[in-house]
């Protein structure tokens, strides 16, 4: 696709230009040895299967049945050491919108058996008054200082490696300065069964390919089990549209999960369905703030709109990775505080990171601004400069 004709096509709207990648994949400081090509984004199905297929699918017979399978889900509960920004008990009880963090790992498939790292990174707000839920993806590789690293920086899907669930909420919590409420952990382990426990999915592809265990035609009605609905959605190369090609695919294969979910045929796989999720999901959303979504929150899957952080190629260090600009950060942050019914954060959103951290912050060689951002108790204060030129504000945000 020449450059015009992928500016004016409408999957390309608010995604600046980019240049090619080295299809030699170049590792970070603590990048794990796996295929290539094979882990990226796979999970991003059964995450939102979870949170809106299930959740969502189900309606009145899925909250009668977690009445009869309460030990399943009880068994995915986990405890973040992270301490709430909100009162999330309040914030549920008073039906107002709630952020969930979405992480995909890479264990699980290919016979990977170690901790690995979080290539799924999704922002989720649910708001029952507007009736819709909102998706922000996150890049893998995205720059950013990873809390409880003594790195100057790192790719975002380090932090899980580096500090566990934890790292992350932190990590995303002080590069965007947001509430996350909740959190969901998924392996994609799971996804295979997740996608067979509700007998396949349906779906009319939009292009005609052969990619690992499927091939399909354009235009012609055809049904995916596990091992074919994941090739079908992480085909790439073949895509005239690339890496949001891709995505637009995996957006089919999930609309056609929840609506798989919520035909008639469905309801008897609930159990199964459960007892594969207890197996390859953790989450800190207890029973009781489950039962709540799905009876207070369940009409605001109505309306499902889906975003990108959209990062910048950069080779730092010899090791590549995708640089948001300070702007682009704080679009993300405010289009997702506004979901919340927050106001736009006042705090200081950081580009590009250049040199070394102190204990206070970051320093850069290039053309600095100091500034300082807080998040109730915990303050960071920070000298910088942005890739793309300098952003900043000195002031304070609390929630």
């Amino acid at each position: 696709m020449n450059k015009k004709n992928r500016r004016q096509h409408s999957d390309y709207v608010d995604i600046p230009p980019r240049r090619e990648q080295n299809n030699t994949a170049q590792r970070s400081r603590h990048a794990i040895k796996h295929k290539p090509n094979v882990r990226r984004k796979r999970v991003f199905l059964a995450l939102l299967v979870i949170t809106l297929g299930i959740f969502y699918g189900g309606g009145a017979y899925l909250y009668n049945m977690l009445y009869t399978a309460k030990t399943a889900v009880t068994k995915t509960y986990t405890k973040s050491n992270v301490k709430k920004l909100r009162n999330v008990s309040q914030v549920l009880k008073s039906k107002k919108a709630i952020s969930i963090l979405l992480l995909g790992t890479d264990t699980g498939d290919l016979g990977r058996t170690d901790k690995g790292r979080t290539d799924t990174i999704i922002i989720a707000t649910i708001n029952p008054s507007t009736k819709r839920v909102t998706l922000t993806s996150i890049p893998r590789d995205l720059q950013v200082k990873v809390s409880g690293s003594s790195d100057s920086y790192d790719k975002i899907n380090a932090a899980y490696t580096i500090g566990g669930v934890s790292s992350s909420i932190k990590t995303i919590q002080n590069t965007l300065h947001i509430p996350i409420d909740f959190y969901v952990l998924v392996n994609m382990g799971g996804l295979k069964k997740i996608v067979n426990a509700i007998g396949g999915v349906t779906i009319t592809p939009t292009l005609t390919f052969s990619y690992d265990s499927v091939s399909v035609t354009k235009g012609k009605k055809v049904t995916l089990n596990g091992s074919k609905a994941l090739a079908y959605s992480r085909m790439r190369y073949s895509d005239p549209l690339g890496d949001y090609g891709r995505q637009k695919r995996q957006r089919q294969i999930i609309t056609a999960i929840i609506k798989k979910s919520m035909s008639v045929s469905t309801l008897s796989s609930y159990k199964k369905l459960l007892a594969t999720l207890e197996d390859n999901m953790k989450t800190d959303l207890t029973y009781n703030d489950i039962l709540t979504i799905i009876s207070e929150y369940k009409d605001a899957g109505k309306t499902i709109k889906s975003y990108t952080l959209q990062g910048e190629d950069a080779t730092i260090n010899g090791v590549s990775y995708q640089v948001g600009t300070a702007e682009t950060k704080k679009k993300t942050s405010t289009r997702i505080r506004k979901e919340l019914g927050l106001n736009a954060s006042t705090a200081t959103f950081i580009g590009r990171i250049y040199s070394s951290y102190s204990s206070y912050g970051t320093t850069s060689s290039y053309g600095s601004t100091s500034s300082s951002s807080y998040y109730g108790n915990y303050s960071t204060r920070s000298s910088y400069s942005t890739y793309g030129g300098r952003y900043s504000t000195s002031s304070s945000s609390r929630y």
